[in-house]
């Protein structure tokens, strides 16, 4: 299931390395930071580490975009086809009205409900293949590689900071619930 959320940015992320790094030559194909980093001043250096996490950063955030995208279409699909939404047009509601008053709200529910997972999903997994791509050294591969040594307390650690990431996502995700339909309560 995890892997389902990295391929898309998985995918993604070999084309940008292909066209962009190797044919174009726009952006560097692996690191955070160019050979030249001492010598740069504060302003170059941020200029230097954007330009060198641009392309590991769109891959991830394209990737995910490209699965919830496929979530919210799937929503909406099984959403117009239902009873309510032959009623509201029955009743003379302009198109735009019936999808954005109706159809919007009601498919918008599964997508916030399961955004948590597909967000997490998508960092954990996706993280550790962007990282390995791009030559990159984050939490992704430090907690891969920990586990792999077997290096408890940093597994530790990486779980806690993931876990705590997944606490907050689903906060937010409760409190965008209630947002969007008005009707749930948290008693």
């Amino acid at each position: 299931v995890l892997l389902g959320y990295a391929i898309p940015g998985f995918v993604l992320g070999v084309a940008l390395l292909v066209i962009f790094g190797g044919q174009l030559q726009w952006f560097p194909l692996r690191g955070l930071t160019s050979s030249n980093w001492d010598e740069l001043s504060w302003g170059a250096r941020v200029v230097d580490y954007l330009w060198h996490i641009a392309m590991p950063v769109t891959a991830m955030v394209l990737g995910s975009f490209a699965v919830t995208t496929m979530l919210t279409k799937n929503a909406f699909l099984e959403e117009i086809r239902k009873q309510y939404v032959v009623t509201a047009r029955a009743k003379g509601l302009d198109e735009r009205q019936v999808l954005w008053g109706h159809v919007f709200r009601n498919a918008l529910i599964p997508i916030i409900t399961g955004f948590p997972a597909a967000f997490i999903g998508a960092f954990f997994t996706g993280s550790l293949l962007i990282e390995t791509l791009f030559s990159l050294d984050g939490l992704g591969l430090l907690s891969y590689e920990s586990v792999i040594r077997r290096d408890y307390p940093v597994v530790l650690g990486t779980l806690f900071f993931f876990t705590l990431i997944g606490l907050v996502t689903k906060l937010i995700s409760d409190l965008s619930y209630v947002w969007v339909d008005p009707r749930v309560k948290f008693d």
